[in-house]
């Protein structure tokens, strides 16, 4: 796992975010129980990453 993606999944679950791998190598992100965003497992576009957290920030997400 890249090492800011690693370091994305540790805040969210500090924020009560539930972060799963799925069978293709990508994480789902759930918040009470529903799908927030779906994470590319490496992200090779350098927008992929602030794309991501995007999503995260309209789901109540604080970096």
């Amino acid at each position: 796992m890249h090492k800011d993606l690693r370091a994305l999944v540790k805040k969210l679950t500090a924020q009560g975010f539930e972060v799963e791998a799925t069978k293709n190598g990508h994480l789902t992100v759930r918040q009470d129980g529903r799908r927030v965003a779906t994470l590319p497992g490496s992200p090779s576009d350098h927008r992929s990453m602030a794309n991501c957290l995007a999503v995260l920030k309209r789901a109540g997400f604080k970096p």
